[in-house]
């Protein structure tokens, strides 16, 4: 008998991700054994006012479809009314939705892929603000929408806003840790893990628990009888954990925004008498610019950045000495393709064997 393997599979790349989403498509080939592509072409239009479509150039009709976007390139411009315009995450939102309208209830199954999730840091309601992340996901879900793939969502617990609807939270733990131990060449017996905040403590145990180590923890304490730039400004850090002093540290976060908190812990455990801080983050979006690293680098505040491709990183970031970027794409290709052949996903979840061994190798 000769077994035929259903040819259901297709990728709908937006324009903010096309470089990291033809990774994924040639990581899908390769684990495949095929040679075509499995990207649908599309026409991404934006007009002078500012409004824009989307045409899909071939049939998606009975396909197993993923919209692979990136809501936090803001390096995509146009022309609107004579302006250059960057696009943001509200408008790479609706290029979402868009894409949804041209299929046009065709495809089989419709799963988005948005590796930073939409408005992750307003997940919760304090007050009279808006519930963002949660709106967003809702109206997906009632466009026909079967599953959400992300990644290292800034609290996991937003899936409970659409409990009927496959929401899929990865971490790249694994394949960070691959580079980590790759590049570096430590004492893996003298380290310690450390949570720059409460809010990060689960993802710092998480990559204890990969690493057989130990796991500290700041508390941010905060003024709360001031706001600036939207939230209350912290007065200082307290330390809670075990002693620093001569240890390597690693210090994991979701994501790096102005990066102003991650510094100040780096300044902190540098204090205590750290040997190396290394910083680990998701996403990082260095939303004020890179000033302030480049400065706490020279100072020797920290050895090393690692973070993802997972977001637009620029250019300008990528030419640091400081900087090392981790390839995700052939991570998510084994997500999609293990979704696609409805298959189990637990094998992704955790992968402590295989960076136990890495570890072995190293020292010898």
């Amino acid at each position: 008998m000769v077994v035929i393997e259903n040819d259901d599979l297709r990728l709908i790349v937006l324009s903010n991700i096309k470089g990291f989403g033809k990774k994924v498509d040639e990581r899908l080939q390769e684990l495949r054994g095929e040679t075509k592509s499995y990207i649908v072409p599309i026409e991404e239009a934006r007009f002078n006012n500012g409004e824009g479509k989307v045409k899909i150039n071939e049939t998606i009709r009975n396909k197993d479809v993923y919209i692979i976007s990136d809501i936090g390139n803001h390096s995509i411009t146009y022309n609107m009314f004579g302006y250059e315009h960057h696009m943001g995450p509200d408008e790479h939102l609706m290029d979402i939705k868009r894409v949804i309208s041209a299929i046009r209830g065709q495809a089989s199954n419709i799963t988005v892929v948005m590796p930073l999730l939409y408005q992750s840091r307003q997940h919760r309601r304090k007050g009279r603000e808006s519930l963002d992340c949660a709106m967003a996901i809702q109206e997906l879900q009632a466009l026909g929408v079967k599953t959400i793939i992300t990644f290292d969502v800034h609290d996991p617990n937003i899936q409970n806003a659409t409990p009927c609807m496959s929401f899929e939270n990865f971490y790249p733990t694994h394949t960070i840790l691959e580079s980590f131990i790759e590049k570096e060449t430590l004492d893996y017996d003298n380290m310690l893990v450390v949570s720059p905040d409460t809010g990060a403590m689960d993802r710092a145990i998480y990559y204890a628990n990969m690493l057989n180590t130990d796991v500290g923890m700041f508390y941010k304490r905060r003024d709360l009888t001031k706001i600036v730039d939207g939230k209350n400004p912290i007065v200082q850090h307290e330390y809670m954990g075990k002693d620093v002093n001569g240890k390597n540290v690693i210090v994991v976060d979701d994501m790096i925004a102005s990066g102003g908190s991650m510094l100040e812990v780096a300044e902190e455990l540098k204090k205590r008498g750290a040997s190396k801080v290394y910083l680990v983050a998701t996403f990082a979006l260095f939303t004020n610019g890179l000033d302030k690293f480049n400065k706490a680098y020279k100072d020797g505040l920290f050895d090393m950045l690692y973070t993802t491709n997972l977001t637009y990183i620029n250019p300008k970031l990528k030419k640091q000495k400081w900087f090392y970027d981790v390839d995700c794409s052939r991570f998510l290709s084994k997500i999609i393709n293990v979704l696609n052949r409805h298959q189990s996903i637990t094998p992704l979840l955790n992968g402590k064997e295989e960076i136990v061994k890495l570890i072995n190798e190293k020292k010898k």
